[in-house]
């Protein structure tokens, strides 16, 4: 995994002002709709409440659209593969997010078993931090060690799938189909997580190839940070207020 080196920071801070600010404030204005990241749409949530009986693809398509749309999700695999360049690392690190989400998504749901929202969509918001701030360096030079990057994958797909399944509890799902209607939820999550990826591989790649990513990844890095800090923030509020 490589990081930044100090130098680069100051580089990039100064070089990509205008930048960080523009992706910034576009990325505020749509956090309103993105701070609930795992929650669906009305349309979606009373289907999921309504139906019984097993529903294949209907539910490939909910887990499809779910991770498609989970811009956490997103934001957190986006840190994952930044600095990942052999398709095998990073089939390697997707592969441990999807053993973690998976898990916890089916378990937690089947037995029924799941965590406040506004609890674990704070941790997941700080799972963003967490990647952003490996991604600058900042464990070695803050408190002279490095994470095993690995194991937090794993860990925070573990509780990114909490998230999902706290959801699905909320929802009330019917134990009619219940197991083929999960799993057929979950190989969309999959798919969709593999939709995802390969876009963000394509825009990488090229970008990777401009001579100004090093200064540029620095702003898009403290982008993602605050975007992390901008969700914990909305649930612990949403916390204190409920």
């Amino acid at each position: 995994m490589t990081n930044f080196p100090r130098t680069r920071w100051v580089a990039g801070a100064s070089s990509h002002k205008a930048m960080f600010l523009l992706i910034l404030s576009g990325l505020l204005m749509l956090w309103a709709e993105a701070a609930l990241a795992h929650a669906v749409t009305l349309g979606d949530k009373g289907y999921i409440q309504e139906v019984t009986g097993v529903k294949i693809i209907p539910f490939l398509y909910l887990g499809a659209k779910h991770m498609v749309t989970g811009y956490d999700h997103i934001l957190f695999l986006f840190g994952v593969i930044f600095f990942l360049y052999g398709m095998k690392h990073i089939a390697g690190y997707v592969s441990l997010f999807a053993i973690g989400h998976s898990t916890t998504m089916l378990a937690g749901v089947y037995f029924n078993f799941g965590i406040n929202s506004y609890v674990i969509d704070a941790i997941i918001g700080f799972s963003v931090v967490y990647k952003a701030l490996d991604n600058l360096g900042a464990f070695p030079l803050w408190f002279g060690f490095q994470p095993n990057t690995k194991a937090a994958t794993l860990i925070f797909g573990f509780l990114h799938g909490f998230g999902l399944s706290s959801k699905i509890i909320n929802y009330n799902i019917s134990p009619d189909g219940l197991v083929p209607n999960l799993l057929a939820f979950n190989v969309g999550v999959e798919v969709g997580q593999i939709i995802a990826l390969s876009a963000i591989l394509i825009i990488m790649n090229r970008w990777r190839t401009t001579p100004s990513f090093a200064r540029q990844a620095y702003a898009v890095n403290i982008v993602m940070m605050t975007a992390g800090f901008v969700l914990m923030g909305y649930q612990l509020a949403g916390l204190a207020l409920a």
